[in-house]
């Protein structure tokens, strides 16, 4: 691990999921920092945006709506998707993951707009 391996990964955390993430000890959290953050999501040929449009669809796929919770609200709150586009991403991902996970996450959708809303 470099410091500025590090940092560039934190900066792109925080980033990501629109909060401070802080520094911490152990293998997990600096793979996740230094390798996943600092070098796999700060790479050229894609925006932010493209990777989390990308990575909403993986986790629809599988269900992973626990790290939904996370991965949505943080695209609506830096901007990346409107309410209205992320309604069209569980329309278009309910036709390829199947009705069970794409009515859960059209659910999901409306709960989070509707929080966001309210807010």
């Amino acid at each position: 691990m470099t410091e500025e391996r590090r940092r560039r990964g934190l900066e792109m955390m925080r980033q990501v999921y629109g909060w401070e993430v802080a520094d911490a000890e152990g293998d997990f959290f600096g793979i996740t920092v230094d390798h996943l953050f600092g070098d796999i999501w700060t790479r050229p040929g894609l925006s932010i945006r493209d990777r989390r449009l990308l990575l909403l669809g993986v986790l629809a796929g599988q269900g992973l709506n626990d790290v939904l919770d996370i991965q949505l609200p943080a695209a609506l709150a830096n901007e990346e998707l409107s309410p209205d586009e992320l309604r069209e991403i569980a329309v278009f991902l309910t036709h390829y993951i199947g009705w069970p996970l794409g009515s859960k996450l059209s659910v999901q959708v409306e709960g989070l707009i509707a929080k966001h809303t309210r807010a």
